[in-house]
């Protein structure tokens, strides 16, 4: 157990320094939310003003949507690591060497969730210097963290299991392309539920990204409604495990083929 504990870390600080040595990619990454937050939180501030939107300021409403979209973007493009490594030779060297596969499928989930935690978190204080209040505090923004990580995990375990499979890098670009306006607009990042289309409202329903946003605002309500929080996280947690049990099949299947 020590061993594979030990060896989990070692191959997850690999993959969080290879992120610290390029930090424009850091800093690139976290402009992106805080233009959607300056730009959307601008342009749709009335929107609160609607019947049936519920009140309230809506850079309020907007945070979690951008902390649950940041958190889709940037781990869709985690299968490109995947391929980098296959291509340099260094998955091979990894399976000819005393390395636990265990570890070797934990690390990439692990440093992404590290990274998405700080994303989230940096998100949040952009939203807070740009004068969101949450009545959640901070047991609801502790909440919108957790479940970021687990969407994110999903995400991160479906597109290594694309690098594994496919190994072309057009193929996540197209995954990431696809997916993340869809999931985001399907959701409800930036429109209240009640006010959606109807189709749209059954969409969601299907969609994790909008249970991560419906455990969010439920933790973050000034009445939090912690059975909406299990009920959502714990789908999310689910969707989690299963994308990491395929992320495990495609991996089995490579060393197959190796």
């Amino acid at each position: 157990m020590r061993t594979a504990l030990a060896q989990t870390w070692w191959l997850t600080h690999r993959q969080l320094a290879a992120l610290v040595r390029q930090p424009a990619v850091v800093v690139i990454s976290l402009v992106q939310p805080a233009v959607w937050l300056l730009l959307f939180g601008a342009l749709f501030r009335r929107v609160v003003e609607l019947p049936g939107f519920g009140g309230g300021s809506y850079l309020d409403y907007l945070v979690p949507g951008v902390v649950v979209m940041n958190a889709v973007s940037v781990n869709m493009w985690s299968g490109m690591g995947v391929i980098e490594d296959i291509e340099r030779g260094v998955t091979d060297r990894f399976l000819v060497a005393p390395v636990r596969r265990g570890a070797i499928l934990t690390a990439p989930l692990l440093a992404g969730a590290v990274s998405t935690a700080l994303q989230s978190a940096v998100v949040v204080l952009l939203g807070m210097a740009a004068g969101a209040r949450p009545p959640g505090g901070a047991a609801g923004t502790a909440v919108l963290v957790a479940v970021s990580v687990l969407l994110g995990a999903v995400f991160t375990a479906m597109s290594n299991a694309m690098g594994l499979t496919l190994r072309q890098r057009e193929s996540i670009i197209g995954f990431s392309v696809f997916l993340l306006l869809p999931l985001t607009f399907l959701s409800s990042a930036f429109m209240a539920r009640d006010l959606m289309p109807g189709w749209i409202r059954g969409v969601a329903t299907a969609n994790p990204v909008d249970w991560a946003l419906r455990a969010s605002r439920a933790a973050l309500a000034g009445d939090r409604d912690w059975a909406s929080v299990l009920v959502h996280g714990g789908s999310l947690l689910a969707l989690a495990v299963a994308a990491a049990w395929l992320s495990t099949l495609t991996f089995r299947a490579y060393q197959r083929s190796a």
